[in-house]
């Protein structure tokens, strides 16, 4: 639409602004407009402009009083054939009451205010997203109308039902048909064609601060046509799928909403229920927030219930969430909107065949995270099937992704897979998933551990992989270690799936399998409390062997966790099964965990009793590395009973074996054990030597336990040599590696560091 022919504002500001011999850029520039809304403004597609940009306008002109009526009357005249702008629209919804926490994610939001009419003229944009029921819409609107007196020209707002009830997703020409009967467009002056729609919509609001809520978008494409193109304005998208295409186009800011915190949550229910309720049941109400898994609607679902029926209970409604099969039954009040089962369902609506099938399926794996390799097994699929699977169930909103390549789901959106598991699949589909993903893990567990600590011989019977399993391939220590490290929740909680469908094998040589990664990494209650699982599945499979390894290692983990009263009896059943298994292995490893034991109890002529039997049932099974475990812990037990030139000759014999093998965790191990033959001889340099090349091969291994000893050693002997600033840096370093593993030994250290204070805090005392 061109100024010629029109009466109205674009002619009488072309005329002033020629007159005042400025081109449109420079009127731009001087009035701080964008020079598209100058452009508007004379061609009259912007006939009614706000009395905010007319002050602008006249200023930048320099026009006398008579010169501003002018220009003002010019956009008032009536009977225009431009776009007239009546009214300031107000399209926000009501904010929900009962709002908790949020402090960080509003706090992100109002940050984006400061780039509001910015230069560049590049309109403001926010992503927020979240599984279905975290409260995306709550949150933006809260912050909307926080924030609405920041916005004077107006808010509109749409929901453009991406995911939910109500019919599909709303079209962006019906939404931007709404948007300009809000900005006072007739419907007879409204476009046909979809790009004119959208150039008017980004006209009438280009010179304006509005604030534009699109919320429950299904993608960018719906997103894109219904944003405003200037910095004055800023948009608001809300949505289940992640937007990456809104992200890399339109550069959106992305605020990710989680789960309430524990205390938000509580801080939910009592905003819903009045705080001596919640605090009148407080076991009730902790348990409630744990069932729902924080989920702000849940929370709400349980709260709305408990309100409608003052005399209800919370611990009735909290047994009521107990059962996980009847879960999402308690979720419901009623209507679909507060439903989880119904939220749930809008996200699965469109998935494709191959991804509804891979949602079932993660049903049966317990999380918390699942990688592409670990579903492309579940689902006996490709990795590249699997990949794009788990990328459509993301964008659905069913599946976030808190690592790249690692999905996660929300608890209630795991009970939600399984009943559409139990209702689409058979019980022999989901039992064939579940052995899929337990020989995934298995395998991948088993090819893990020889590189943390080689060669590691596998004791229990061979489980060949299921067809359609693919173990992840891991070529050197840094891989599995990084495999083992973010796997370790997963495997403990597969483990317990394990138990929980029956299939002990997998619980019996699962534990086994991760037990060198949580003894070297340091987590030696998870250690033995995973050994635990395994021996009660040997036990029920009467499998004699392998409980004789559980109790071996169950005994071990206690010795470390200093529970030497309780590592004993582990040990003798260990010793016992065994030799009725005919085992060598298994009996040389037991006599030198007993003997290690007997150490730790001062008790060192039946240790070295032990550590000679140890090398002989090692010798009997020709394992070299065990025969040369066995010499290391005679050197040690020799050590400590006077005997050092003989340690020495012991650990020199074991370091010519590791050096065979290449053993560097063993090795490690032994140079801490010769330190202190060195050290009890009085060769404190050969000593420290010893010490700290043990400390770099206990690094290089990630034998954290190990380290902390080696520095344990290497601050006693500074400390025997009378350097008092290098034994309080080993031990403080020790002690910061045996807090992490809440190893009882770090005591022992705090007292080393005290006694070495305190000689220096007595002379200071003497020299003040």
């Amino acid at each position: 639409m061109g100024a010629d022919g029109l009466g109205g504002l674009g002619p009488v500001l072309r005329s002033k602004r020629l007159a005042a011999g400025l081109t449109q850029e420079e009127l731009a520039e001087r009035a701080g407009l964008s020079v598209r809304a100058i452009r508007n403004l004379e061609g009259g597609v912007t006939g009614r402009p706000y009395p905010r940009t007319v002050a602008l306008l006249a200023g930048a002109l320099s026009l006398d009083e008579a010169g501003r009526g002018e220009l003002t009357g010019a956009g008032r005249q009536p009977g225009s054939d431009t776009v007239s702008f009546p009214g300031v629209p107000r399209q926000l919804p009501a904010a929900a009451g009962g709002f908790a926490g949020r402090t960080a994610e509003l706090g992100a939001l109002t940050g984006l205010l400061d780039r509001v009419g910015g230069p560049g003229g590049t309109v403001v944009i926010s992503a927020i997203g979240g599984i279905a029921g975290v409260g995306k819409t709550t949150l933006a609107v809260r912050w909307a109308h926080q924030v609405a007196t920041e916005f004077p020209d107006g808010q509109l707002y749409v929901n453009l039902r991406g995911f939910g009830p109500g019919g599909p997703p709303v079209a962006p020409t019906a939404a931007i048909r709404d948007f300009l009967e809000a900005l006072g467009v007739p419907a007879d002056r409204v476009p046909i064609r979809m790009e004119a729609q959208a150039g008017l919509y980004r006209s009438m609001v280009a010179d304006r601060r509005m604030l534009v809520v699109l919320d429950n978008a299904r993608d960018s494409e719906q997103v894109s046509p219904l944003l405003p193109g200037s910095s004055g304005c800023l948009a608001l998208v809300t949505s289940r799928a992640p937007l990456t295409g809104l992200v890399a186009a339109e550069g959106a800011r992305q605020v990710p909403v989680d789960v309430l915190s524990e205390a938000e949550a509580r801080e939910l229910l009592a905003l819903r229920l009045g705080a001596e309720r919640v605090a009148g049941e407080p076991a009730a109400a902790d348990e409630i927030i744990e069932l729902t898994g924080r989920l702000p609607l849940a929370l709400s679902i349980v709260a709305a219930r408990a309100a409608a029926h003052p005399g209800y209970r919370l611990t009735a409604l909290a047994v009521e969430l107990r059962d996980a099969g009847g879960r999402l039954d308690a979720l419901a009040a009623g209507e679909v909107s507060a439903d989880m089962r119904a939220a749930f369902s809008w996200s699965c609506e469109r998935l494709t065949d191959p991804a509804s099938r891979m949602f079932r399926l993660l049903g049966v794996h317990p999380g918390p995270e699942v990688s592409v390799a670990a579903a492309a097994s579940l689902a006996g699929i490709s990795a590249p099937q699997a990949r794009q699977a788990l990328a459509e169930l993301t964008v659905a909103g069913l599946l976030g992704e808190p690592a790249a390549g690692r999905y996660a789901c929300h608890d209630l959106v795991r009970a939600y897979a399984v009943e559409l598991s139990l209702a689409g699949d058979t019980d022999g589909d989901r039992a064939a998933a579940t052995e899929r993903m337990l020989s995934h893990y298995l395998h991948t567990a088993r090819a893990a551990g020889p590189l943390l600590q080689p060669p590691l011989a596998w004791p229990l019977g061979e489980l060949p992989p299921q067809p359609g399993v693919r173990p992840e391939e891991l070529g050197s220590y840094e891989q599995a270690t990084a495999w083992f490290a973010a796997e370790c929740p997963v495997l403990l909680s597969v483990i317990s799936a394990a138990v929980r469908s029956g299939f002990d094998t997998y619980a019996q040589h699962l534990p086994l399998a991760m037990s060198i990664y949580l003894q070297l990494s340091g987590r030696l209650q998870e250690w033995a409390d995973v050994m635990g699982t395994g021996l009660a599945a040997a036990q029920r499979l009467g499998d004699v062997d392998g409980q004789g390894w559980a109790h071996r290692s169950i005994g071990s983990a206690l010795t470390q966790l200093g529970r030497l009263d309780e590592a004993p009896a582990h040990l003798r059943d260990a010793l016992r099964l065994f030799v009725l298994a005919g085992d060598h292995r298994g009996q040389g490893t037991t006599h030198n965990a007993s003997a290690m034991l007997l150490v730790e109890q001062r008790y060192f002529d039946e240790a070295l009793d032990h550590a000679r039997q140890s090398q002989a049932a090692y010798r009997l099974c020709g394992d070299r590395n065990g025969q040369a475990m066995a010499l290391n812990m005679m050197g040690l037990v020799l050590t400590a009973l006077g005997d050092h030139g003989q340690a020495i000759d012991c650990c020199q014999q074991a370091l010519e074996v590791c050096d065979e093998t290449g053993n560097l965790m063993l090795a490690a191990n032994t140079r801490d054990t010769l330190g202190q033959a060195y050290h009890n001889h009085g060769q404190y340099a050969r000593a420290i030597a010893c010490y700290r090349r043990s400390v770099a091969e206990c690094r290089e291994t990630g034998h954290k336990w190990g380290e902390a000893h080696a520095l344990m050693h290497l601050g006693n002997t500074h400390r025997a040599r009378d350097e008092a600033r290098a034994a309080r840096q080993a031990w403080r370093r020790a002690l910061t590696i045996l807090d992490d593993l809440s190893h009882p030994d770090a005591d022992d250290v705090r007292a080393k560091l005290r006694q070495l204070e305190q000689p220096e805090a007595q002379a200071d005392a003497v020299g003040s």
